[in-house]
């Protein structure tokens, strides 16, 4: 069975949130607009998408 992997990309800027906000930019490998990154789809990585989720938009994607 193949891992799941979730796309996301950065399309807002974090100035002007939170430093927590800005600090989970950071941990998904974002640090600015455009920027894209491919994580394992697991429940840490959800939870700090739904924390983030007006400055990024996000897919799922097959792994190999």
């Amino acid at each position: 069975m193949a891992d799941q992997q979730i796309k996301v990309v950065q399309i807002r800027s974090g100035i002007g949130g939170t430093e927590s906000q800005r600090a989970t930019l950071r941990t998904l490998g974002l640090r600015r607009v455009g920027d894209t990154a491919i994580r394992e789809d697991r429940p840490e990585v959800r939870g700090m998408l739904r924390t983030v989720t007006h400055l990024i938009t996000f897919e799922e994607v097959k792994g190999s």
